[in-house]
């Protein structure tokens, strides 16, 4: 029996040996996880899986826990389900994705080395001792997911931006090839790899059919990137098929930060030029549509010679205008120790 087949009350039981209550802090109304693939999958099970027992009445209560041990006591259940509960969800959330969009379940980026493999979450405890977490993604399509927030956004990413999570982990083996071979200490990562990282575990995306907009947040003018054009910024919670701009967050550490939204939160951000064509779309089309042109663009970056994190542009994620109610004001953005100056020209 999976943990997604338990009945109900043991399913309440496992989740409190598997979801903290840090689980339950997530506001998933939130304006920064609307373009998340399979959200209210997500959400909906994900808020059931972390509910308190204390919930429950007394007899559900002890019904849950007893089930719950008879349940182990017969091998029935692993007695370490709870460790594969965010990888369950994710599985069935990416079969589900699949089925409704009619496409083959997404994989890992074939190299000269390495195959393609399909995709699957699996517990952390399936890493090899000393095999990397990217070396296993790409020679097994295997990605290990703990019980926790990180992992759940890590997962929820790679469900939403498959090709270009598939993309950072094929440049990463590049690089560790690439520094074995001519150095045989895999352990100097490069500048290449830190962008990699930074960007995911930190990114976000600005799309934008207003060349001018991507142009003034590289150059640190909020005015004109984020104040002037506030109007053409499309709205997470009521989509304007006549926006100009939108911002999608990418990486997975930045959400978890923002479960505990700061002023300062601070993205490393990548520019993605489109057509007016692309704010038609439904939101699942152009999660589809800029998943494939932010893995190109992210191809063509980390090929440069010379590549590193600065070439990511800072963007103070709670001026991005519709995520926060207090940037309708612009005196939000006069805050001169999170809208700095910058350091281009």
């Amino acid at each position: 029996m999976t943990t997604t087949a338990l009945p109900s009350k043991l399913a309440t039981c496992s989740a409190q040996m598997a979801l903290d209550k840090s689980f339950a802090a997530i506001d998933w109304q939130a304006p920064w996880l609307c373009h998340l693939s399979q959200l209210d999958y997500l959400t909906n099970h994900v808020r059931k899986l972390s509910e308190p027992l204390d919930n429950l009445d007394e007899v559900a209560k002890d019904n849950a826990i007893n089930d719950g041990i008879s349940d182990v006591k017969n091998n029935s259940i692993s007695s370490n389900f709870s460790t594969t509960v965010i990888a369950e969800l994710l599985n069935t959330a990416m079969n589900k994705q699949s089925s409704e969009w009619q496409t083959q379940p997404p994989q890992t980026k074939p190299s000269k080395v390495h195959q393609a493999h399909s995709l699957e979450f699996v517990a952390q405890d399936a890493l090899p001792e000393g095999m990397g977490y990217e070396q296993f993604i790409a020679t097994t399509g295997k990605i290990p997911t703990r019980d926790n927030l990180h992992d759940l956004f890590n997962g929820s990413i790679w469900l939403t931006f498959p090709k270009t999570k598939a993309l950072l982990n094929y440049h990463h083996m590049l690089q560790i090839a690439k520094r074995t071979d001519a150095q045989g200490e895999k352990e100097y990562r490069g500048r290449v790899r830190d962008t990699i990282t930074v960007f995911d575990e930190n990114g976000a995306v600005l799309v934008t059919c207003e060349p001018s907009i991507g142009e003034a947040l590289v150059n640190f003018d909020w005015q004109a990137s984020l104040i002037t054009p506030r109007a053409h910024f499309d709205n997470p919670h009521q989509v304007k098929y006549d926006a100009q701009a939108a911002v999608y967050i990418f990486g997975h550490a930045l959400l978890e930060q923002l479960i505990q939204p700061r002023k300062a939160l601070c993205a490393h951000s990548v520019i993605i030029n489109v057509t007016a064509a692309f704010f038609t779309l439904t939101l699942p089309e152009r999660m589809r549509f800029l998943d494939t042109q932010l893995a190109e663009h992210m191809h063509m970056l980390l090929s440069q010679a010379n590549i590193t994190p600065r070439q990511l542009a800072p963007l103070p994620i709670l001026g991005v205008p519709h995520f926060w109610a207090d940037n309708v004001n612009s005196s939000f953005y006069a805050d001169a120790y999170v809208f700095r100056n910058g350091r281009r020209q």
